[in-house]
């Protein structure tokens, strides 16, 4: 077992009755320990527990003496879906590539007509405005609408709110002003974004065009329509900027998105780890499907750098992403836990999902909680802290005779 936690297999065979550990036992730990590993289970008595060894996880049950064709076919069918899960993940990466956009990747509907209006706008118009949720890609929207637009060859500024000066706008001649969070600028630095649009409209001598030639650009996950109507921000300046609105749709509304936007994180962090990282296992991609995403791309992004650092084998299962994927602890009696950003009243979180994981790894490792905390990636502090966190308790007990390891 300590062998499969250095070096997860692709395949294991194992023998229904050993005089140390009993098989279905065994199968239960492999599975928790590696969940993308394939395990054929052998026998040389009786074949009626072959349906509880296919429900546990078995990929195959097979009696002594073996069928040695049958046993060929197997191999070659674990190998085959090998193959099949590498050339998908590939395939997923190529669409990847062909689908990105100036540094944006999408397919899906929503995000086709974001790339459609950043390219028929950008040459036309220098002041524009990019809304949407924290981690939805607003900054790569600004530097795609530069790159589309006739300052391309010039610098790309960006200034968050707080920086913004009146001198800002005449020292980005020539370039793609973009200013982050434009609902936390001043009074005073909206009426200086204010001039500076105007001067970008007006016409004026070619020496004094020349100084003003800036694209604005700005950015806001607020609703600056409730800012206007609350008293923050003024109606003129949203109405230079809202001229041109690009959306950005939230992760949540683009999920088809989500298999080649991992595709690409992953091809990224198998050439900054020098290690081949094939892709997800099935339950690890339907979790990232299912998550609410309340920080969008840039969370699904940390989720699976963190996942692909974790990950031992070839392949990253829901083991190295449950505790990659953003958590926090909203209540002391345990009824507010859930996902960050996720309401407490959703019945199935990503907090759910790893409580659940960390009983089950705890109940193959008989209680051992050095043992499951090994298996889990963490500290044995860190595991304790999570007993308390998830109030674990009866499900998992404190201590119980551990399997002894196969000799």
């Amino acid at each position: 077992m300590d062998c499969l936690v250095e070096r997860p297999a692709d395949l294991a065979m194992v023998d229904l009755h050993t005089p140390d550990a009993d098989g279905i036992e065994l199968l239960k730990r492999f599975k928790a320990i590696v969940p993308a590993c394939d395990v054929i289970l052998m026998t040389g008595g009786r074949v009626d527990s072959a349906v509880e060894a296919i429900k546990h996880g078995a990929r195959e049950y097979l009696s002594k003496p073996f069928d040695l064709d049958r046993l060929r076919v197997v191999l070659a069918e674990i190998r085959d879906d090998l193959d099949r899960r590498a050339q998908v993940a590939a395939l997923e990466g190529d669409v990847a590539r062909q689908l990105e956009f100036c540094g944006m990747l999408g397919r899906s509907p929503g995000m086709q007509d974001v790339f459609s209006l950043i390219q028929r706008l950008a040459p036309h118009t220098n002041v524009a405005l990019i809304t949407g949720e924290n981690g939805t890609g607003k900054e790569l929207a600004a530097r795609a609408f530069h790159r589309s637009g006739p300052r391309h060859a010039g610098p790309f500024v960006s200034l968050l709110a707080s920086e913004v000066t009146a001198s800002a706008f005449v020292a980005a001649t020539g370039a793609t002003l973009f200013l982050d969070e434009v609902s936390e600028l001043s009074a005073e630095a909206q009426a200086d974004l204010l001039r500076a649009i105007d001067d970008t409209a007006r016409s004026r001598p070619r020496s004094l065009q020349q100084r003003h030639d800036v694209a604005i650009v700005a950015s806001s996950r607020r609703d600056l329509r409730a800012e206007v109507a609350a008293g923050r921000f003024r109606d003129d300046v949203l109405c230079r900027l809202g001229v041109v609105e690009i959306a950005l749709p939230p992760l949540r509304d683009r999920r088809e998105d989500i298999p080649y936007l991992t595709a690409a994180f992953i091809r990224e962090m198998t050439a900054r780890l020098r290690r081949p990282l094939l892709g997800l296992s099935a339950s690890a991609e339907r979790l990232l499907l299912s998550a609410p995403w309340p920080g969008n791309v840039r969370e699904l992004k940390n989720a699976i750098e963190r996942a692909c650092i974790m990950a031992n084998g070839s392949t990253i299962s829901e083991r190295e992403l449950v505790p990659a994927m953003k958590v926090r602890h909203l209540g002391s009696d345990g009824s507010g836990l859930c996902a960050a950003g996720m309401p407490s009243d959703v019945p199935e979180t990503v907090v759910a999902i790893e409580r659940d994981h960390i009983v089950a790894v705890l109940q193959q490792m008989r209680g051992n909680r050095m043992a499951a905390a090994k298996v889990l990636g963490i500290s044995r502090r860190a595991l304790y802290r999570r007993l308390e966190r998830y109030q674990i308790g009866a499900e998992a007990p404190a201590r119980r005779a551990y399997l002894p390891r196969p000799r």
